[in-house]
């Protein structure tokens, strides 16, 4: 029976290339979403930790935004936290015919 062994086994190019690509294609957008609600977005590192990520993203469904109630993370701007005035018209999407 022929055992693959080291580098020339088939799966190394997707454990050894396709992993970090495939942790960029699912971080990138969660590191966003952080930003946008008021969470460090550093905590989307954790969907590269097995069981930690099902809980950062239940967590990240469920709990309260703090750019929603106010607080001064970084997306509390976009959402018309204290301190930022209430978006005025015209700066929502653009509609036909303006």
């Amino acid at each position: 029976m022929y055992m693959y062994g080291g580098m020339f086994h088939p799966w190394f190019g997707f454990w050894g290339l396709g992993w970090p690509i495939m942790a960029a294609i699912a971080i990138i957008p969660f590191w966003r979403m952080c930003t946008r609600v008021g969470l460090s977005p550093w905590l989307s590192l954790l969907l590269i930790v097995p069981i930690a990520n099902v809980i950062f993203v239940y967590y990240l469904a469920f709990t309260d935004w703090p750019a929603l109630r106010g607080g001064a993370g970084p997306g509390a701007a976009a959402m018309g936290g204290p301190g930022f005035p209430p978006p005025g018209p015209g700066s929502g999407p653009a509609t036909p015919g303006r």
